[in-house]
């Protein structure tokens, strides 16, 4: 059975147990390494990762190519406009053809029922690399990111501050799977997803949604924000001014329990939803988040392709 990842449930929790795993270790034998050199086992070796773009990327371009350079394998960049899918053709042909061509596809796009569409006509794993829905590959560098800085994940502490996005979804999604506590702190009016909360919360995860920035962050482990407007999205001013109160700065940071780490999934709009001081202080992982994108890349990749 092709194996998709479209959200971290299609996995399962050992699965992404199994994947957090692998990636620290990759990432451990690497230390030293020239990033071009490629893995002493080369797993992927003659493997080739399609990436569809229909929206702009920093973090996933880059770390999906080198993901497959360093595991022996090659990744072709397709933007949308450049293909025939810009021009009409269905993501059902689209699908049928990269799957005779490619051993693999990783997609970013807008709308959730896209991916969906492709991964139902391919017969090749296809990675959700981000749609308007969530965003699992981000979460898994956060996760492998709290792994690093020593805390476990079952009973965990962690707070969102912000507007109840993709990248919530799926870290609402991993709270179930990996069994932490998380508070969401929000206006009413940008709440999370509730099928993402209901699911998670029939998991046994512990989920608060408040409109309170302080009792979201208090005694919190783990801080986690993101920019407020999305690329794409309209009434941006309305939106800033009501998430204003979320904006995560030393106060708020200084209600959270004694070595509590800041995340943010990048690129971050510097004086809105986070200050200088935080993200650039000593509570601050997000450099490290960022550079776990391509080692959990390079594990999600190993599982979709039935190495894990």
């Amino acid at each position: 059975m092709t194996r998709h990842f479209l959200n971290l449930a299609d996995a399962g929790g050992n699965a992404v147990a199994a994947m957090l795993g692998d990636a620290l270790d990759r990432k451990a034998a690497r230390k030293g390494w020239a990033k071009g050199r490629v893995d002493a086992d080369a797993p992927l070796a003659g493997r080739v990762l399609a990436m569809i773009f229909e929206k702009n990327s920093t973090r996933t371009r880059v770390s999906f190519d080198m993901a497959m350079r360093q595991l022996g394998g090659s990744a072709m960049v397709m933007e949308a406009g450049g293909m025939q899918l810009g021009r009409g053709e269905s993501i059902a042909d689209t699908a049928r053809v990269l799957s005779r061509m490619v051993d693999a596809i990783m997609i970013r796009t807008d709308d959730h029922a896209k991916i969906e569409e492709l991964a139902h006509y391919a017969t090749v794993p296809v990675i959700n690399g981000l749609t308007n829905q969530s965003h699992p590959c981000q979460i898994m560098a956060d996760l492998m990111t709290i792994l690093e800085r020593g805390l476990a994940l079952p009973g965990l502490e962690v707070a969102w501050l912000g507007d109840g996005n993709n990248v919530l979804a799926s870290l609402i999604e991993a709270a179930g799977m990996m069994r932490f506590n998380l508070r969401v702190g929000g206006p009413a009016a940008y709440a999370p997803d509730m099928e993402f909360v209901e699911r998670a919360l029939a998991l046994g995860a512990a989920i608060t949604i408040t409109t309170d920035a302080a009792q979201a962050a208090a005694g919190a482990q783990v801080v986690v924000t993101d920019c407020w407007v999305s690329m794409g999205q309209t009434g941006g001013e309305a939106k800033r001014t009501a998430l204003h109160p979320y904006q995560v700065d030393e106060a708020l940071m200084s209600r959270t329990a004694p070595g509590a780490i800041f995340l943010h999934c990048l690129p971050a709009h510097r004086g809105e939803e986070v200050t200088d001081t935080v993200i650039d202080g000593t509570q601050s992982a997000v450099w490290d988040e960022a550079e776990n994108r391509l080692h959990a890349q390079k594990s999600i990749l190993r599982w979709a392709l039935g190495q894990l």
